[in-house]
């Protein structure tokens, strides 16, 4: 359980794509007249949502385009500005449902009018994209049953990632330690998993914080993904502050527990809601076999995600804004839709970490 509370605005970070000291709700980039006191130099924040789609059975959708999708924030509709497809093609066959959508050429489809499609010509289209994947391991007193099971089912899962993703591998108990950082040198990350050796206390929600600020400026797809064996028993923040600046960033969290945690109903309330409103998962595994098959279904999670993007129409709201996301079609509404629920307008600070956590540390400082 974490021990008391840190108040979240001292470690909060900018969002999304950008940085901003101001934010400009017009949609557009403004650099102002320095000489003015009035005014200051400002970028408009791109908002980046990444977006899971699967039907009645749990089979992820594939073959959706922009136009399939609606977005509001604070019910304001949003045009999306890029669009990346699931990189499923990039990873093999993989159980999915392709979506038949009918063609908008009036000579196949006598149905289909100009009215009715949307020109896609103002929205930058993608089929790759970077991923970026903090693994996140517990090394406290938790794990000294099943330290070895845990570690190889960390290495299995980084041999099956992608070559192109960029994989950074952190340790906590008490103190957070940046063993591997981010990199595409994947059998570099597997000799940082075989180093780690289990400890102290753990504090996970101090470090899972820490980890989402590392995670936070970066572009592309940020998805961090927890192996906890217990607990929480020495954090002095609370997981409310985590799931905040998770969903403010647009970072996905994963987490993979054991029934020990999942047998304190705070902790696994605690895991599910933090997972849940970042757009990720939680898991709960009894044994390795279900630990592997959890790492295994974030794989592929992360292999079927949409990623969309825009930068926010006017909007006096600078606190809480809330994101919808819906498929448009009576032939999609069938599907379910899993991402990030909205965000929190936040200024851009510098906080070292240090400042707060005496006990960070970094094995890895390249």
């Amino acid at each position: 359980m974490y021990i008391g509370s840190v108040k979240a605005k001292k470690f909060i970070t900018c969002f999304g794509v950008f940085s901003f000291l101001v934010f400009l709700p017009s949609g557009a980039t403004s650099t102002v007249a320095q000489d003015d006191p009035m005014h200051l130099r400002v970028n408009v924040v791109l908002v980046q949502l990444n977006v899971a789609v699967t039907d009645e059975k749990g089979n992820y959708v594939t073959g959706l385009r922009p136009e399939d999708f609606s977005v509001t924030e604070d019910k304001i509709p949003q045009k999306v500005s890029t669009f990346e497809e699931s990189s499923e093609s990039r990873h093999g066959p993989l159980e999915t449902t392709r979506h038949a959508r009918p063609s908008n050429d009036p000579a196949k489809n006598p149905a289909a009018s100009s009215a009715d499609a949307k020109d896609p010509a103002d929205i930058t289209i993608s089929h790759l994209s970077e991923d970026n994947v903090f693994i996140l391991f517990d090394t406290s007193n938790y794990m000294y049953r099943s330290f070895v099971f845990a570690q190889d089912a960390i290495a299995d899962f980084i041999r099956s990632m992608d070559e192109a993703s960029k994989v950074a591998f952190y340790s906590y108990s008490r103190d957070l330690l940046r063993e591997t950082s981010l990199t595409s040198d994947h059998f570099r990350i597997v000799n940082g998993v075989r180093s780690t050796v289990a400890g102290d206390d753990a504090a996970l929600y101090n470090s899972l914080l820490l980890t989402v600020k590392d995670a936070a400026p970066l572009r592309g797809r940020k998805a961090i993904v927890v192996f906890s064996n217990g607990p929480d028993n020495a954090s002095s923040v609370p997981p409310e502050d985590v799931a905040e600046l998770a969903q403010s960033t647009g970072t996905i969290i994963y987490i993979i527990s054991t029934r020990q945690a999942q047998d304190d109903p705070v902790s696994a309330a605690a895991f599910e809601r933090m997972s849940r409103v970042s757009g990720g998962k939680a898991y709960f595994a009894k044994n390795w076999r279900e630990e592997n098959q959890a790492f295994a279904s974030i794989r592929d999670d992360l292999v079927h995600l949409y990623t969309l993007s825009y930068y926010p129409q006017e909007n006096p709201n600078r606190g809480w804004r809330s994101i919808k996301v819906k498929l448009v079609g009576k032939d999609l509404q069938k599907y379910h839709l899993r991402t990030r629920d909205g965000y929190r307008l936040l200024p851009a600070t510098t906080v070292r970490p240090s400042d707060e956590f005496s006990g960070l540390k970094d094995a890895d400082p390249k």
